[in-house]
Formats: structure tokens, C-alpha cells, sequence
């Protein structure tokens, strides 16, 4: 009996010192959360593998994102091995499945030592942003890879920061979601301020738009271009809505609304009831702030689009970017039925909408952004084809900085504190350590693909064009994506000037000296 005590006397020991070291170490933010017992949230990770091979499920069933697609991001954003062993475990033959035709005389890689490897793989966009209606401050983005909007408040304080800081080490884009600029948006990313329906941080205490207030944070912070959301492929059709449980005295101050109250954002915007009213307003915004201003929208009825394109081919006004959101995606919470069945899905969505502008020769005139779960390298490279001169990724920025997807964003209860305002549950999360993760993740990311790019004979995503790109269907016929999208040659690709002024900037980028992800 004594020597019992003595064991569980040192097991007692084992667990309080393991208990301890949870507490206070910073890389694991469900050990901070949850010490000991978190333990056993990595045991199963470690064997869950073999449990759904011979129990539950395969590796690639899991929604929204796969355990495959899962292990990629964590395994990028941690800087480890990030290969699969032993061949794909994909079926070929299941209908339907993309494949990409790769050149027979592909590009080489470059690799340290070589004169123009670039440690954080900048992978600027093919076009000028704000560069085809000469705004005051347009500009080339660095990285055709962006933050996607995700709200102070949705998110908490150190996941926006942990976003933001791995921006600034990568030359990366950072929307703010309609929660209007915090202080956690400050930390050395460029920004892109979208503004929703409820003009959070740029309101009048009616509610309105207020063009000074917008001035000031455009001038106040990093903001470098401004997104008007006229809807996103979460809840497609309708406003957001921030629980009273989350309106804490911060976000209250920050937005402009009443702490303890619901903050509801109305469906459309107040600031204007038409395409022909969104130009104009589009235009007093550029006029006043000087930097590029665009629309984010998931699609719906495409007389919107018809009646938007016809106006920009007519006249002299124009959106500098549309981003199209896909109805896959989603951070936070939304109505069930919405979320499966408003919108079209991200590929449909975009190629009609894109097709509406090629067929009146306005394409050019737009920078598009895809978004819609486009964070992994096939994916991304599928909007590249169609036309998309970046993408912009959400929950796979939420992985790289810790989220398990536990999908309870619509409770609060976070377990890895990214999407929760409770105080314990945020303090797991150290974005000293997430921003790197993040950072790792962007640059893999980029460098896939610039590696699939070169796989296919061009330098840069934005030149591989849908015909490279086939589907196959039942039987295995072939179908590529410009005759399954109806795009007629050259749509898609950037012009033979935008491809030389964009490897001139790209190498101007790469003789600066950047910051090491």
C-alpha cells in the first residue's frame, strides 16, 4: 500500500508540474485552455488517421475542410514535412475531379543561393490596383494571397493581432471585416477597410455613412484600399449580426453602437439603393480618400452584374476591384439554409460574373478577388485560371493560427480562443507565436503556387489559363474549365504589357530585403 502512495504520489506530481508548464507556455493554445486534458486532444489527432481509415472516416470526407487539407495547413504553417507518402488516396475516377495540365518543359525552382530566391516567396499581383481609373494611391499588392474580412468581435483581440503582424511580416493584405479599424488591426499589416451595411467606424450616430470619419481612418491607419460588402457567401442576402454577449465596452467604442445590445446591420446599404447611386458613391470615396474602391459580393441574380458592367463600359465611372465570394464560404455563424442554399458556389458564381464584364471588354478594368475556401494550392490555382487576380482566404488563416474547427464560432466558446470574446479562452492564444504560424502558412502557400505555375510553363499563377485545366466526368470525359465556363481565348490571363510590368515590379520586390517569415 505504501508503494501505491508513493506512485500516486509522484503521478499527483507528474500532472501538477505537467499542469504548469500548460499554463504558461505559449505555442499550444488548447494546453493554455485546457491543461492536461488538452493532452488527449493530440493523442487522438496522432491516431485518428488509422480510427477513421478502419472506424469513422476517410481523409478526405470531413466538412467544411478535410483531415488532408487540415494537416496541410498545420503542417505549413508549423514548418513541417507537409508531404503525403505513399501516392494520392484520391479516386481518379470519381465524378468529377479537376486535374492540371502540367507543361513538358516546366520552369525550374529557385532555391536558396539561387540570385533571385526570396525567402518569403512574394508573389505580387499581376495588375495595378486602382491602376486602370488612376486613383491617387493605387498600388501593386505584394502578395496575390490576402486575409479575407473577419470582424473585430467575430474574432478575438489576439487573433486579429496574430493576423495582422503575420501580414506585415509577409507584405500581406488584411481585411477588416465590417467591425470597423481596432487597435489589434494596427500592428503593421497594410489593411483593407471593408465597409458593410452598418458602416461600423465610419458612421453618423444615426447610422449613416460618414465620408469624414472615413477620411480620418484612412489617414489614421494603414488602410490602402476600401471594400463596400454588399453581401458575403456566409448568409448571402442578409446583415450581420454581432450577439450581445460579444458587444463588449471595446467593441462598442470601436463601431460606434450600444454595449449589451444585439448589433444588427441592416441587409442593404442605406448609402445608396442602385448601381447607378453605388458608382456615384464609389467615385465621392475615391475622390476623398484617394485610395482604390471596390465591391465584395456573393452571387445572386446576375442583372446586378449586367446592369454594373454596362454602366462601366458606358461611362466614366467604375468599382477598381470586385471580390466574389463564393456561397462555400463562411468564418462565423449564419441560418442553416443559407448558408447551404443561397448563393452559388465560388467557380459557378465567378466565371458568369466575370463572362458579363469580358463580354462587354470591362474585365480589364477590374482587379477581381476570388474567396470561398481558395486557401489551398489547387483551389487557389483554379481562380488564377478563371481569371482572379488574388484570392482571399478566412478559415484557412483560422487554422494556421490554431483553429481545430470545433464549428462552435456561433457560441462563443471558442476552445482555441480565435473565434470568442471570453477572457480565459483568449488567453491561449499568443499571437507573438500564431503570427509566425500564420506568416509560414502564406509563404507555402505562395510558393506552391509559384512551384504550380511553373509546373505548367509560366512564372506567375495569373498566366496559367482555363484551358489548362481539365475536368473529368462520368466516364472519364474531359472537359477543360474554358469550355465547361464558356471562355473565349485570352479571358482570364493578364495582357502581354501587365505581364511585363508585373515581373519588373516582381524583381524590383525581390532586391529589397525582406523580413524572414
Amino acid at each position: 500500500m505504501e508503494t501505491l502512495g508513493w506512485i500516486a504520489g509522484g503521478i499527483g506530481v507528474v500532472v501538477v508540474l505537467v499542469a504548469i508548464y500548460d499554463l504558461v507556455q505559449t505555442k499550444h493554445a488548447i494546453l493554455r485552455n485546457f491543461p492536461v486534458i488538452g493532452h488527449f486532444r493530440y493523442i487522438l489527432e496522432s491516431v485518428g488517421p488509422e480510427l477513421r481509415q478502419y472506424i469513422v472516416t476517410d481523409n478526405d470526407e470531413e466538412r467544411p475542410f478535410s483531415r488532408d487539407q487540415r494537416r496541410w495547413i498545420y503542417a505549413s504553417s508549423k514548418k513541417q514535412n507537409n508531404y503525403f507518402g505513399f501516392g494520392s488516396d484520391n479516386d481518379f475516377e470519381r465524378s468529377p475531379y479537376f486535374i492540371i495540365r502540367h507543361s513538358s518543359f516546366p520552369l525550374g525552382e529557385t532555391r536558396p543561393g539561387d540570385a533571385d530566391y526570396d525567402p518569403i516567396y512574394q508573389l505580387p499581383a499581376a495588375k495595378v490596383l486602382g491602376g486602370a481609373r488612376g486613383r491617387k494611391k493605387a498600388f501593386r499588392p505584394r502578395s496575390v494571397v490576402s486575409i479575407s474580412a473577419m470582424s473585430y468581435g467575430s474574432l478575438s483581440a489576439p487573433a486579429i493581432e496574430a493576423l495582422n503582424r503575420g501580414c506585415a511580416i509577409t507584405h500581406t493584405l488584411h481585411n477588416t471585416g465590417e467591425g470597423g479599424i481596432s487597435p489589434y488591426h494596427d500592428q503593421g499589416g497594410d489593411l483593407i477597410f471593408q465597409l458593410g451595411t452598418g458602416y461600423y467606424g465610419a458612421r453618423t450616430e444615426d447610422g449613416n455613412l460618414c465620408l469624414d470619419r472615413l477620411a480620418e481612418a484612412c489617414e489614421k491607419y494603414r488602410v490602402k484600399a476600401i471594400e463596400l460588402k454588399m453581401s458575403q457567401g456566409a448568409k448571402p442576402g442578409l446583415g450581420g449580426i454581432l450577439p450581445a454577449a460579444k458587444v463588449t465596452e471595446e467593441i462598442s467604442r470601436i463601431r460606434g453602437i450600444p454595449q449589451g445590445k444585439d448589433c444588427l446591420s441592416p441587409a442593404s446599404h442605406r448609402a445608396f439603393g442602385s448601381v447607378d447611386a453605388m458608382l456615384d458613391r464609389v467615385e465621392e470615396i475615391a475622390e476623398r480618400t484617394g485610395v482604390p474602391v471596390g465591391i465584395k459580393s456573393a452571387v445572386g441574380e446576375l442583372s446586378f452584374w449586367e446592369e454594373l458592367a454596362t454602366a462601366m463600359a458606358a461611362g466614366d465611372r467604375g468599382v477598381d476591384f470586385i471580390a466574389i465570394d463564393g456561397g462555400e464560404g463562411g468564418t462565423g455563424a449564419g441560418p442553416l439554409v443559407f448558408t447551404d442554399h443561397v448563393a452559388l458556389p465560388f467557380r459557378q458564381g465567378f466565371a458568369q460574373v466575370y463572362s458579363i464584364f469580358a463580354r462587354r471588354e470591362v474585365a480589364s478594368q477590374v482587379y477581381w478577388i476570388g474567396a470561398g475556401r481558395l486557401g489551398l494550392p489547387e483551389r487557389a490555382l483554379s481562380a488564377f485560371a478563371l481569371g482572379c487576380d488574388s484570392i482571399a482566404v478566412a478559415r484557412e488563416a483560422m487554422l494556421a493560427i490554431g483553429c481545430i474547427q470545433a464549428q462552435h464560432c456561433h457560441t462563443g466558446h471558442c476552445p482555441t480562443g480565435v473565434a470568442t470574446q471570453n477572457k480565459w479562452l483568449m488567453r491561449g492564444l499568443d499571437p507573438s507565436s500564431k503570427s509566425a504560424r500564420l506568416a509560414n502558412y502564406l509563404v507555402i502557400l505562395r510558393k506552391e503556387l509559384k512551384r504550380l505555375a511553373g509546373a505548367c510553363g509560366v512564372e506567375h499563377p495569373a498566366f496559367v489559363g482555363a484551358d489548362r485545366l481539365t475536368m473529368l466526368s462520368e466516364g472519364l470525359s474531359e472537359e477543360t474549365w474554358a469550355e465547361r465556363y464558356g471562355y473565349a481565348s485570352g479571358w482570364g490571363i493578364p495582357s502581354e504589357a501587365e505581364k511585363s510590368a508585373c515581373l519588373t515590379d516582381w524583381r524590383a520586390f525581390r532586391e529589397e530585403s525582406p523580413a524572414g517569415a
